[in-house]
Parts: C-alpha cells; sequence; structure tokens
C-alpha cells in the first residue's frame, strides 16, 4: 500500500507509483515477523527543491538539493517513507538524457531498496548490488 502527500504543482499518477511499489515490495518478499514487506505501507512525499535541501542537510550533513531521500520508519505496518522532488529529477532527467516518467520510477525505486536496508554508500559490493536490483526493476516497466 501506498500514500502519497503531493506538496508540489507536479502531477502525480498514482496508479503508476502504487505499481511500482507493489512490484518491488514483492519481488523482495522478504518475510518480517509480522508481516510480508508487500504488505506494508510506503509514505511517499513529493516536496519543492528548497524543503528537500533543508531535509538533506538535517539528517545528512549535505547542504544542497536531491532528488530522493528515504527514512525507515519501522512501525508496524508502515516500511518508511520516500521523499521526491520533481525539480531535481527533472534536472536529473535533462542531465542524463532520461525521460522524466523514466527517471522518476527510477528514484522512487531507489528510494524503496533503501526502505528495504539496501545501502549504496557502504560498501562497493553494496553499491553493485543495489544498482542492480534498480536496474532490474526498473526493466520491468520498460521505459
Amino acid at each position: 500500500m501506498i500514500e502519497i502527500n503531493n506538496l508540489t504543482k507536479f502531477s502525480v499518477d498514482k496508479k503508476t507509483f502504487s505499481t511500482v511499489a507493489k512490484k518491488v515490495l514483492s519481488g523482495e518478499n522478504r518475510e518480517t515477523p509480522a508481516r510480508r514487506q508487500a504488505e506494508k505501507t510506503i509514505s511517499l512525499a513529493f516536496v519543492e527543491k528548497a524543503e528537500i535541501k533543508k531535509i538533506n542537510k538535517k539528517f545528512r550533513k549535505k547542504n544542497k538539493a536531491t532528488d530522493v531521500l528515504s527514512f525507515e520508519l519501522k512501525d508496524g505496518d508502515f516500511l518508511g517513507e520516500v521523499v521526491i522532488c520533481p525539480e531535481v529529477v527533472k534536472e536529473n532527467a535533462q542531465k542524463y538524457r532520461n525521460a522524466f516518467k523514466s527517471e522518476m520510477i527510477k528514484v522512487f525505486i531507489h528510494g524503496i531498496l533503501h526502505l528495504l536496508g539496501y545501502d549504496h554508500e557502504q560498501t562497493k559490493r553494496q553499491a553493485e548490488e543495489m544498482e542492480k536490483k534498480q536496474e532490474y526493476y526498473l526493466s520491468i516497466f520498460k521505459l
């Protein structure tokens, strides 16, 4: 399940984000003491560039805007929250010559993988594993 909070002018295709979340969570299919990951709720927030910059500075000590941040909650039915800045996603899509929708789905998958414990900032092996999973899930949507 997914809860979406849009604090931007970006038009949210709830069905797409819900489908992506279900595919990734069911694909990972890890058992938890209470429930499977696919039955947990993800909070998805879309924020402006200034807001994600503040959040990034507060929690990661990086004074710059970023495309996506993830916050694991480990609270009953909640898996965590993914925060996305559509403006930065759009800039990155142009920079990397990707379609905006493809880049948006990519960062959402990236955020979900972080909620599931994947971390590309610890070791090269972990980064490669996360990248491989991200590309696999992105390929499912044929964007």
